[in-house]
């Protein structure tokens, strides 16, 4: 290496000592300014229908269940229909009910069989994919939400009549730390 090649080298290491620090604190804090602000948190995100706007937002893993409670409107005996987290969407799991009533499932099928459990409860399993569901609030069903422990009811999120929509989204902690998710 000639001494013209090595000044040239020697000064492009000595530029480089004094750019470094700098695009590394950059690097750095554009790293963690993605890892805030992607979207990277599987929720559960109930909704409004009209207008469309979250009132409830709970942080799931893919497989997580959670279930929705209410009295019949017939027979007036409880109803709990589970649901699972599933990629991009949910799943009907299964339903539970100790009576038969108006739109009740009264049959098996080889896709959907219809058991009664030790308790006398029947279970009817559903196991059907849907990318999101809707249910009104019931003015006498006295709708509950059951995730992460908690029970919410459907009237302190909208009021009865109105519609919820319930789907799986996605947030960045920003908006977790932000307040738009519960938990």
């Amino acid at each position: 290496m000639d001494g013209q090649t090595r000044h040239l080298h020697f000064g492009f290491i000595k530029g480089l000592k004094k750019i470094t620090p700098g695009v590394i604190v950059t690097v750095v804090a554009l790293g963690m300014m993605l890892f805030f602000l992607i979207p990277t948190q599987t929720v559960l995100v109930v909704g409004t229908v009209k207008p469309d706007k979250p009132v409830l937002c709970a942080r799931m893993t893919d497989g997580e269940e959670w279930m929705i409670s209410y009295i019949h409107s017939v027979n007036r005996r409880p109803v709990y229909d589970y649901l699972r987290i599933e990629g991009k969407g949910l799943r009907i799991v299964r339903s539970r009910f100790d009576a038969f009533g108006a739109g009740m499932p009264e049959t098996s099928t080889p896709e959907n069989p219809l058991r009664v459990g030790p308790d006398g409860w029947v279970e009817f399993t559903v196991n059907r994919p849907v990318p999101d569901i809707t249910i009104f609030v019931g003015r006498v069903a006295g709708h509950v939400l059951h995730v992460k422990g908690r029970e919410i009811p459907f009237a302190s999120l909208a009021e009865p009549g109105k519609a919820l929509r319930f789907s799986v989204g996605r947030r960045s902690l920003y908006q977790t730390f932000k307040g738009e998710c519960v938990w």
